[in-house]
Order: C-alpha cells, then structure tokens, then sequence
C-alpha cells in the first residue's frame, strides 16, 4: 500500500506542476482580489450548476441559450472570462486523468 501512496503523492505534484493546475491558481487568486465579483462568480456557477442538473433534456438547448445570453456581458469581463477559462481547463483535465484511470482498469472488473 506504500507504494501506491507513495506513486499518488508524486502524480499529485506533478498535476500541480502543470500549467493548466498553475494557470487556475493565478486565474483563482486573480479573481480573489475582487470580493464582489467573485461573489457573483460563484452565483453564475451555482445557477449554471442547477441550470444543468435540474432542468429536462428537451429543455436544456434552450435554458443554456437564455442563460449565456442573459450573462454575455458579465463573461466578457477579463478577469471572469480568464478564470472561468482556466477552471474549465482544470476540471477538462481532470476528467481526462479519471476517464484513463478507469478505462484502464475497467476492463480487469468481471
């Protein structure tokens, strides 16, 4: 078992090594210097959030139209645009690293 935590200690480290974790870090700590935008940062993800889990797939195309176009403005704002850029780019990531550690290991399930 030590040999495993031990390969996960450093494959952590090296994600947080990567330009794309390093870029979100900057991005996030950008954004921290503004309270009030980050409060309403946090509100557009957790209305984006409900908006994708919460509303019927016949539905969905149209909501996320009206809901992009509703905050089209607020998106081009520099420091919202680079940190919601940098926090897609990190979850992508993410979901590639567990995508490859499950089909790799997928197959040995029975």
């Amino acid at each position: 078992m030590k040999d495993y935590k031990d390969s996960l200690a450093v494959f952590i480290e090296e994600i947080k090594k990567s330009s794309v974790y390093t870029d979100y870090i900057v991005q996030r700590d950008n954004l921290r210097k503004y309270p009030e935008l980050k409060k309403q940062v946090d509100e557009y993800r957790q209305k984006n959030y409900e908006l994708q889990n919460n509303t019927w797939p016949d539905q969905l195309f149209d909501e996320m139209d009206r809901f992009q176009k509703e905050y089209e403005s607020f998106r081009e704002n520099p420091v919202v645009h680079d940190f919601l850029a940098a926090e897609l780019a990190l979850c992508r990531m993410m979901q590639m690293i567990n995508y490859e550690i499950v089909k790799a290991v997928s197959n040995d399930f029975e």
